[in-house]
C-alpha cells in the first residue's frame, strides 16, 4: 500500500486507488500521513478540521472517521483490515504506522537529503537523486484541502520543500555543465518567484556560463530595482558578490567539470568546450575566415565541414579554436564536444583514437551495455549518434590524419575544428578540410595583447620598450602572454626594465637556440620567467617536468615536491600567475607542451639523479596509494595484496566515499595509464602491477577494456620479470576478465587456466575461487550452463573453506543462476535465498538487488506468481535506489514477463512500458525488442522472454 500526498490524497494498492470517503474523513488520513509513525492528538485533528469552531460532537466524529478509514484499508486478496495493523489508537490520539518508503513525502525528503549531501562532491549523483525526488510530485500537494485549516499551513511548507529541491537540482545541473539546458526553466521560475534570490543567482550563473554576460547583469539590475521599489532593500550579499564576479569575469565562476550523463535523466547536451578566453586579441582575419566557412556551409547545406588550424607550438591554435567555438556555440544546439588528442605530448604518447571515441560516447550518454568492443564499431556508433544533429566538434592538438579520421561525423549538420602542428594534408585532400595556417602575431597584434593585459597607458608611455619586448618574444602568443602576466603583476615596473631582463636572458641562451623558428627562440622567455620564481616554486616547476601528464592535482604536485599540501598550494598559484602552469579546473593543472619540455630539461640539468628518482617514487606512491584507497571505497570483492611501503612526503587524494572514488578514477584515468608506463621506465615494477590491479575494476566498469588488456599485459610482463607468482596469477586473471568482456573467449580461457594453475601452486583458495567464477562467466557466454555450474560450485566450495563471506554470497548467486539456466528452479531458489541472506547481512545492496532478480526468475518459472512479483519489486526498488537504470529496466522487463505468464496482460503492459521508457532514455538497442513485445502483447501466445 502506497500513500500519496504530493498532489491530491491517494492510497493505492495493486488493485488501484482506495475510496477514502468525504473531505473531512480524507483530511484525517492526510494529517496522520503528514505525521507518519507519530501520535496525532485528537485535539490536533479537531483543530485541523474545524479551526476554532468545532462542533460539540467533534471527538465522536473523529472516532467515526478513523473507524471508517480502518475498514477501508483492506488487503488486495484478503478480507482482513490492514487498518488494524497500521492505524492505531494511541493516547491522546491516533497514529498511522507505515514503512516511510510507502509515503511519497518521506521518499521525497530522503532523496532530497541525499541530493543535498552529494551536491558539493558528486553533483551528477545529486541531480539524479533530486530529479527522482521531484518526479514524485503529481500536482499541488493536498490540493483538495485548500479550505481546511490544517492545509493552510502545510501546503506552503511542502511547496517550499519542493522549491528548495528544485533549486538544488538546478545547482547540480550547473555544476556538471548543463547551463544551456536550465536557462529556460530558470527564466520561468524567476517570473513566478520574483523575489527568490537563489533562483536569480542560478539564472545569472547559467547565463554567464553560456557566454551571455550582459543578460546576466541585466537580471541583477531588474531584481535590484524590484527589491528597492517593492521592499526597500538591496540584493543579499551572495547575489552582490556574484554580480561583482561577473563584472570582472572571475574564472572561479566557470564550471569545475563538463556535462555528464545524469542517471535517470534524459540525455544531456554535452558542453565540453574549455572556458572562454578572457583576453582574446588579434586574429581578426582568421576569425573572419572561420565565420565565412560556417556561413557558406550553412547556406549550401554542405556535408560535414572541417577546418584544420595548423601552426607551430605556442602560436595560439587552441586559443583561436576555443574562442571561435564559444562565439558560434549557439549555432549548434545539440552541443559541443572537445578533446585534447595530446598529439605532441613530451611523453611521446599521443591519445589513441579509441580513447577519444570512448570519451565522446560517454558524453553522448551511450550506456556501457551498448558500447562495442572494437574501434571501428565504436566509431560507427559515434557517427550514428551524431546523425541528424547540429554538433560542434573540436579536436585539439592532433598528431596526424589517422588520429582524426575515426572522430569525424558522417552526416551534414556538424562542424569539426582540428588543430595540429602539422598541416594534415591527408585530411585536406581526403576529407575536404579547409586549411587555416597561423603565423606569429603582427607587431600591432602583439602590442594589442600587451595593452589589453597591462594597460594602454603603459604601452603608450614606453613604445620603445614595448617594441623590444615584442621582438624578444618573437611575436609568439604564448611568450607574449607570459611576459604580459609578469608586467600586469608588477604595475609599477617600467617596461624598459622588463625588456632589459629579456635581452639578457636571450643573450645567455643564444648558443643553445636552434633555427626551428619562434617556438625555439621562446626559450629565452621561459628562462626569464623561471628566474623570477621563488626558489621553492622554481624547484616545483622543474619537478613538474617529471610528471607523465596530461594533467595533475595539487596532492600529486605535493608528492612530487615532498612538501605538505598547504605549502604547495601557494607555489602552484605562483606558477599559474606567471603562466608557467595552467589551472584547467579548480585544483587540476597542466603544463603547455613546450613548458613541460623546458621543465624536464631543467630537472635534468639542475636536480641530481637521486632527487629525480625520489620525486618519481613519491609521485608513484601517491597514485598507487590513492588508487588502492579508491578501489576499497567502491567495495569491490578483491584478493587482498600488500602494497609497497609508502615513502615519506607523499600526499594522498583524500577520498571519503564511493562517489568521490568514482569521480577520481574518471578524472585520473589517462594519468593512471601513463603512471603505469612511468613505473616500468623507472624500474618500479611492483608499483606497475599493483597500479594495474587497483584500477582494473574501474576500467571494466567504464568499458575501457582495450586499456585493460594493454595495462594487463604490462602487469604480466613485470610480474614475470619480478618472478612473483602471485602478481603473475593476478595479471592472468585480470586479462581473462578483459578478454571475456571483449568476446575473445579462447584467449580468456587460456589466461584463466594459467591463473588457476598459479593460484593452485600458491595454495591460494580465494584466488582459485575468483578464477572459477571467471570460468563460470566464460561458459555461460558460450551457452554451456552445465560447465558453468561446475565452476560456480567449485568457487563456492573454496570460498566456504576459507570462510570468505563476500565470495560465498557471490558464488551462491552464481550457482543459483546457473541452476535457473538448467531449469532446476527449486535448487536455484535454495541457493539464491542463502545468497540473499548473506548480502543483506553485509549491507551489499548491489548483490541483494541481483539476487532478488534471480529469485524472481525462479519463482516465475515455477508459477509462484505472488512470490515472483514480490522479488521483482525488491529488485526494481533497489536498482532504482542505486541509480542503475539499465538493470532497473531489465528487472521491469522481467516483471512484465512474469505478469504475462500469470495471465495479467494489463500489468505486463504497464511494466514493459516503464522498462521501455528507461531503455529509450538510455538509447539502448533492447528498446526495439521490447517495443515489439508490447506490439505483440495482444497476440495469442507470442513468445516473450525478458530483456536480459
Amino acid at each position: 500500500m502506497d500513500v500519496r500526498v504530493l498532489g491530491p490524497l491517494e492510497v493505492r494498492t495493486a488493485r488501484g486507488p482506495l475510496p477514502l470517503g468525504g473531505t473531512k474523513q480524507r483530511a484525517v488520513l492526510a494529517m496522520l500521513a503528514l505525521n507518519l509513525n507519530e501520535v496525532v492528538s485528537t485535539d490536533t485533528l479537531i483543530d485541523g478540521l474545524w479551526g476554532g469552531r468545532p462542533p460539540a460532537s467533534a471527538t465522536n466524529i473523529v472516532q467515526v472517521y478513523v473507524s471508517r478509514l480502518r475498514k477501508t484499508l483492506l488487503t488486495e486478496e484478503e478480507s482482513e483490515p490492514l487498518g488494524g495493523g497500521i492505524l492505531h489508537r494511541r493516547r491522546p490520539g491516533y497514529a498511522l504506522d507505515l514503512d516511510p518508503e510507502r509515503l511519497d513525502l518521506r521518499r521525497f525528503q530522503r532523496l532530497s537529503r541525499e541530493g543535498a549531501r552529494e551536491l558539493a562532491l558528486a553533483p551528477a549523483r545529486a541531480a539524479s537523486a533530486l530529479q527522482e525526488a521531484l518526479d514524485l510530485w503529481y500536482g499541488q500537494p493536498l490540493s483538495e484541502f485548500t479550505a481546511e485549516p490544517f492545509a493552510q499551513a502545510e501546503i506552503p511548507r511542502l511547496e517550499q520543500q519542493r522549491l528548495r529541491a528544485l533549486e538544488m537540482r538546478l545547482q547540480a545541473d550547473l555544476a556538471v555543465g548543463q547551463h544551456g539546458q536550465v536557462i529556460t526553466e530558470l527564466e520561468d521560475l524567476v517570473v513566478r518567484h520574483p523575489f527568490r534570490e537563489g533562483l536569480h543567482e542560478l539564472l545569472m550563473l547559467g547565463l554567464y556560463r553560456s557566454g551571455r554576460q550582459a543578460e546576466a547583469l541585466g537580471v541583477y539590475r531588474r531584481l535590484s530595482r524590484s527589491l528597492a521599489d517593492e521592499l526597500g532593500v538591496d540584493p543579499g550579499r551572495s547575489l552582490q558578490h556574484l554580480h561583482r564576479q561577473i563584472l570582472r569575469n572571475d574564472p572561479a565562476l566557470l564550471p569545475a567539470r563538463t556535462a555528464t550523463s545524469v542517471p535517470g535523466r534524459t540525455t544531456p547536451v554535452p558542453r565540453q568546450l574549455p572556458p572562454p578566453i578572457r583576453h582574446f586579441t588579434g586574429r581578426a582575419a582568421e576569425v573572419a575566415a572561420l565565420d565565412a566557412l560556417l556561413a557558406e556551409a550553412t547556406a549550401a547545406g554542405a556535408p560535414v565541414v572541417i577546418s584544420a588550424i595548423a601552426g607551430t607550438a605556442g602560436i595560439g591554435k587552441t586559443t583561436l579554436a576555443v574562442h571561435w567555438a564559444h562565439q558560434v556555440a549557439d549555432r549548434f544546439p545539440d552541443g559541443q564536444l572537445y578533446v585534447n588528442l595530446r598529439g605532441f605530448d613530451p611523453s611521446g604518447q599521443p591519445m589513441v583514437p579509441a580513447e577519444a571515441v570512448h570519451g565522446f560516447l560517454d558524453a553522448l550518454a551511450v550506456p556501457l551495455e551498448r558500447l562495442p568492443v572494437d574501434l571501428e564499431s565504436q566509431a560507427a556508433l559515434y557517427r550514428s549518434r551524431l546523425a541528424g544533429k547540429k554538433m560542434l566538434v573540436v579536436l585539439d592538438n592532433a598528431r596526424d590524419t589517422a588520429q582524426v579520421r575515426p572522430l569525424l561525423p558522417g552526416t551534414p549538420g556538424c562542424l569539426v575544428l582540428v588543430t595540429s602542428r602539422n598541416r594534415l594534408t591527408g585530411l585536406i585532400a581526403g576529407a575536404g578540410a579547409q586549411p587555416l595556417t597561423l603565423d606569429v602575431f603582427t607587431h600591432d597584434e602583439a602590442q594589442a595583447l600587451l595593452a589589453r593585459r597591462c594597460g594602454e597607458h603603459r604601452i603608450a608611455a614606453e613604445p620603445r620598450a614595448t617594441t623590444d619586448i615584442v621582438t624578444s618574444c618573437a611575436r609568439l602568443p604564448l611568450a607574449l602572454t607570459m611576459v604580459a602576466a609578469r608586467a600586469a603583476a608588477q604595475p609599477t615596473f617600467p617596461l624598459a626594465t622588463l625588456a632589459d631582463e629579456l635581452r639578457e636572458a636571450q643573450a645567455r641562451l643564444d648558443a643553445l637556440a636552434s633555427q626551428d623558428g619562434p617556438a625555439s627562440d621562446v626559450r629565452s622567455v621561459f628562462s626569464w620567467s623561471y628566474r623570477q620564481l621563488s626558489d621553492q616554486a622554481a624547484r616545483l616547476f622543474r619537478l613538474l617536468g617529471l610528471h607523465p601528464g596530461p594533467h595533475l592535482t595539487a596532492p600529486a604536485a605535493a608528492s612530487l615536491a615532498g612538501l605538505p599540501l598547504a605549502r604547495v598550494r601557494p607555489l602552484l598559484a605562483e606558477l599559474s600567475g606567471s603562466h608557467l602552469l595552467a589551472e584547467l579546473t579548480p585544483g587540476r593543472y597542466a603544463l603547455h607542451d613546450l613548458l613541460r619540455a623546458y621543465a624536464t630539461e631543467l630537472a635534468r640539468t639542475v636536480d641530481t639523479g637521486a632527487d629525480r628518482c625520489a620525486a618519481t617514487r613519491r609521485l608513484l606512491d601517491h597514485y598507487l596509494q590513492s588508487c588502492y584507497t579508491a578501489a576499497q571505497l567502491l567495495h569491490w570483492i578483491r584478493i587482498p595484496i600488500s602494497l609497497v611501503e609508502q615513502c615519506a612526503g607523499v600526499s594522498l587524494a583524500g577520498l571519503a566515499d564511493a562517489g568521490q572514488a568514482l569521480a577520481w578514477f574518471a578524472a585520473e584515468h589517462p594519468v593512471l595509464l601513463a603512471a603505469v608506463d612511468q613505473a616500468v621506465s623507472a624500474g618500479l615494477d611492483t608499483h606497475a602491477w599493483q597500479l594495474v590491479w587497483s584500477m582494473e575494476m574501474f576500467l571494466d566498469w567504464r568499458g575501457h577494456w582495450h586499456d585493460w588488456v594493454a595495462v594487463g599485459r604490462t602487469a604480466l610482463a613485470v610480474a614475470h620479470r619480478l618472478g612473483d607468482p602471485l602478481a603473475q596469477a593476478l595479471a592472468h586473471r585480470g586479462l581473462a576478465g578483459a578478454y571475456i568482456r571483449l568476446g575473445r573467449l579462447d584467449e580468456a580461457i587460456d589466461e584463466a587456466r594459467q591463473a588457476l594453475g598459479l593460484f593452485e601452486q600458491l595454495d591460494d583458495r580465494v584466488g582459485q575461487a575468483h578464477t572459477h567464477i571467471n570460468f563460470a562467466r566464460l561458459f555461460e557466454r558460450q551457452s554451456r550452463p552445465a560447465e558453468a555450474l561446475h565452476h560456480a560450485r567449485r568457487a563456492l566450495q573454496l570460498f566456504e573453506a576459507v570462510d570468505h563471506r563476500e565470495g560465498r554470497a557471490r558464488a551462491l548467486n552464481t550457482v543459483g543462476w546457473c541452476h535457473a539456466l538448467l531449469d532446476d528452479h527449486r535448487q536455484a531458489l535454495t541457493c539464491c535465498e542463502r545468497a540473499l541472506t548473506l548480502f543483506r547481512e553485509m549491507g551489499d545492496r548491489h548483490g541483494e538487488a541481483a539476487t532478488w532478480d534471480s529469485l524472481g526468475l525462479a519463482h516465475s518459472r515455477l508459477d509462484h506468481h505472488a512470490q515472483a512479483f514480490d522479488c521483482y519489486r525488491h529488485a526494481v526498488e533497489l536498482f532504482r535506489e542505486l541509480g542503475n537504470r539499465f538493470y532497473e529496466a531489465n528487472a521491469l522487463a522481467a516483471v512484465g514477463e512474469a505478469r504475462r505468464r500469470a495471465g495479467d496482460t494489463h500489468a505486463a503492459r504497464d511494466a514493459w512500458q516503464q522498462a521501455l521508457t528507461i531503455l529509450d532514455q538510455l538509447a539502448h538497442p533492447d528498446a526495439e525488442r521490447l517495443r515489439a513485445r508490447l506490439e505483440q502483447l495482444d497476440g495469442a501466445n507470442a513468445p516473450c522472454d525478458s530483456a536480459r
